[in-house]
């Protein structure tokens, strides 16, 4: 029996990562401290892993609509992770230099392609419906890899350690994340049949159809990842100009 889809699912694992995640932050902040603005956003961060786990959407995500169970997905590995890498202390990326491992997984080189595979799996027909046919085992792990992979993804732009992007490569990064993974939201919203089983034997909600709402899913998709991969190309790509019309008016006889 399913539950009511506006009931609040209050799942402790949700509860439990979010006390965990904000634990986890203050114990670093006795080492590192963090202007309240970046705290700010670490909290926000915190706040948005545990709505999207304990509210309705995981209701309606985890049990009747595929554009719900994407909109959870892009929260955990898109949102979520930006705002709490933006909120990591300065200090402490300073000092995750010098993990070999950290260097090597937030490089853009690695973090971008790990993101995508991350992605792409997880959306593959089989893997999809394995985890929602599995919510207490494989769909925390799924959503677990999202929120890493995510995490990996912002850090070399939202951070200056250990890697230092210029403002022109984070532009241009950002780009390639939006151009690489675009075509899972319109592939989804493309095809001409619904291709996850679980949401076609799933209950009907708001009139949606399987089909429609495969393709009102990646639509929805495509249109939270052009909102947040351009605003941030455009702001680096903004002040990539700016720093070289600086740059052009300190070099004599530019002008």
């Amino acid at each position: 029996m399913r539950p009511d889809p506006y009931a609040w699912s209050l799942a402790p694992e949700g509860i439990a990562v979010t006390v965990g995640l904000l634990l986890a932050y203050a114990l670093v902040l006795r080492t590192y401290p963090a202007p309240r603005w970046r705290i700010a956003c670490f909290a926000l961060g915190a706040t948005l892993v545990l709505a999207v786990q304990i509210t309705p959407v995981a209701t309606v995500s985890n049990h009747y609509l595929l554009s719900a169970h994407l909109l959870q997905n892009i929260a955990l590995a898109e949102w979520a992770p930006a705002l709490c890498v933006l909120g990591a202390p300065p200090g402490l990326a300073a000092a995750l230099r010098t993990v070999a491992a950290v260097r090597v997984l937030t490089h853009p080189l690695v973090a971008l392609p790990l993101w995508l595979a991350t992605y792409f799996a997880w959306h593959l027909p089989w893997a999809y419906d394995a985890a929602l046919t599995h919510p207490d085992t494989l769909l925390h792990l799924e959503h677990a890899c999202y929120f890493v992979a995510g995490c990996l993804l912002w850090w070399p732009v939202l951070q200056h350690e250990p890697q230092r992007l210029t403002d022109g490569a984070k532009a241009l990064y950002l780009f390639a994340a939006f151009v690489l993974v675009s075509p899972l939201g319109l592939l989804l919203s493309l095809l001409p049949t619904p291709i996850y089983d679980f949401y076609v034997d799933a209950p009907r909600l708001w009139g949606l159809s399987p089909l429609a709402d495969q393709q009102l899913a990646g639509v929805a998709m495509t249109a939270a990842e052009v909102v947040v991969f351009f605003v941030a190309c455009a702001v680096y790509f903004a002040r990539f100009l700016r720093e070289e019309e600086s740059a052009g008016e300190l070099i004599p006889g530019s002008r």
